[in-house]
């Protein structure tokens, strides 16, 4: 089976992974992955960041993890991939997104897309529209450890991907946020 662990930037995916593998999870990185595979279209100019050809890292995924074995693709494209069975996307309150993009230093501009990005459910959206619902789950990391994070994927994983509530699609809105934002 395929997983794609996935969320906005600061949501805490590689930290996760870190953990998810120390568990003895077999963890592909997306990022380096497409790199390796020659799954880079370019360059995006306005943020300096490598673009991703998804159709190009779908086939080499399809080629080289068979859906046979439980392996899991971090990366905040993981929920673009069509090769995916499941989709797990970690979720930050937008406050608490910001404190964390700060401490990495990132700049303003790219701290407030993302943050914007987060409160719109961008990925969440995105994901919708690539996978069904039933196969999304979704974590709040706001609040919890990465170990409690990494606890609750294997939770999800251990119970065979079945609907759990707490994890269910929809269950996290940050649309409150966009209020704020309107009445100050």
């Amino acid at each position: 089976m395929r997983v794609a662990l996935t969320g906005t930037p600061g949501t805490g995916k590689t930290a996760v992974a870190t953990v998810l593998r120390s568990q003895g999870y077999s963890i592909v990185e997306l990022h380096q992955f497409a790199k390796q595979n020659t799954c880079i279209a370019g360059i995006d100019p306005q943020r300096t960041s490598e673009l991703i050809d998804i159709d190009a890292l779908d086939d080499v995924i399809r080629k080289y993890y068979p859906s046979d074995d439980l392996v899991i693709f971090e990366g905040h494209v993981g929920h673009l991939l069509k090769s995916m069975d499941k989709v797990i996307v970690l979720r930050c309150h937008p406050t608490e997104l910001r404190k964390r993009l700060f401490k990495r230093r990132w700049n303003e501009k790219k701290i407030r897309e993302n943050v914007d990005a987060e409160t719109l459910d961008v990925i969440l959206s995105e994901a919708v529209e690539h996978h069904r619902g039933r196969n999304i789950f979704e974590i709040d990391t706001s609040k919890k450890t990465i170990d409690a994070v990494a606890k609750d994927i294997m939770t999800i994983i251990q119970k065979k991907f079945q609907s759990i509530k707490h994890y269910r699609l929809g269950q996290i809105d940050w649309s409150e946020e966009i209020l704020k934002k309107t009445q100050s």
